[in-house]
């Protein structure tokens, strides 16, 4: 029996489609089941809940093999620390009840750079993979970087006035990795479970890209001119508390991406295993694209 979390965002239905085409039990965990997918409903054993709540993954983990684990984002957290280890704790009290034994979870590059401590997000995730290591698990890390599918926050800015921001340098390379790339890799962790151990598998993308590049590759697909404008930290916190999301995790937010542009995300050597096929240039084309003329028609 697998088990995943968060099926219905990003990465855990990709993780959820392409399980489900092996002969191997699947349950999810999710809050509301008519997000999921009628053909899925239909394959899937459905735990109704949160993945944060005791009663839910005791329930959900009864009898498992293996568990995808992703934290779901809370943006009006009272802290980053309650938002991922806090939130992970009865899961992981609850792996070691029911005899876990692989965990995949979805995690974040960065561990024993410089800027690692106070990286916000970055640092709380890290911390999270501590815990649940120390369970008992045999456990891999997927350490992510930036996702492309970030870029769809700024498709309204990108149709009008056709800009895109961050506090990170215009020039400043760094890897960037689609989602459905992640997926991938970790269905192949959950169904091939021949691991053991502890250890961080890096996801990254197939090439380091730039703003000021990804803004090149946006114009070129879009057919339409789209510049970067580096902001500061502290507008991107104005910026998050001014739609509702808590100062402190705001704050978290900033420090994650001022730790970016300080190289959190380039201490990992690029291997044929960590790049992941889809570029950014084809994730435009079959992604950006469609969502910026559903808002041109819109």
């Amino acid at each position: 029996m697998i088990v995943i979390t968060a099926p219905t965002g990003n990465i855990g239905s990709g993780v959820v489609e392409q399980v489900l085409g092996a002969d191997e039990p699947v349950r999810v965990i999710v809050r509301d089941p008519s997000r999921l997918p009628g053909p899925v409903r239909d394959r899937v054993e459905v735990v109704r809940g949160s993945h944060g709540d005791a009663d839910v993954v005791n329930e959900a983990f009864e009898g498992a093999d293996a568990v995808f684990w992703l934290v779901p984002s809370d943006p009006r957290a009272p802290s980053v620390q309650a938002a991922y280890a806090g939130f992970a704790r009865p899961g992981i009290e609850a792996f070691a009840r029911h005899g876990v034994r692989h965990v995949v979870g979805i995690s974040a590059l960065g561990r024993g750079t410089a800027v690692a401590g106070r990286a916000g997000h970055v640092t709380a995730t890290l911390a999270m993979d501590d815990l649940i290591a120390s369970s008992g698990v045999h456990y891999r890390a997927l350490t992510n970087p930036s996702f492309m599918e970030n870029t769809l926050h700024s498709v309204h800015s990108i149709r009008t006035p056709g800009t895109f921001t961050s506090p990170i340098a215009a020039d400043r390379k760094l890897p960037v990795v689609a989602t459905r790339d992640i997926a991938a890799v970790a269905a192949g962790l959950l169904l091939d479970r021949g691991w053991s151990g502890v250890e961080e598998v890096p996801v990254l993308g197939p090439q380091d890209l730039s703003a000021d590049d990804m803004a090149r590759i946006i114009s070129e697909v879009l057919a339409t001119p789209v510049t970067y404008r580096q902001m500061p930290g502290e507008a991107l916190k104005d910026s998050l508390t001014g739609h509702g999301m808590s100062e402190p995790m705001a704050q978290a937010m900033v420090d994650m991406m001022l730790a970016k542009d300080a190289g959190l995300d380039s201490a990992v050597t690029r291997t044929p295993r960590s790049s992941t096929p889809t570029t950014f240039r084809q994730w435009c084309q079959e992604v950006l694209k469609p969502a910026f003329d559903a808002v041109q028609d819109a």
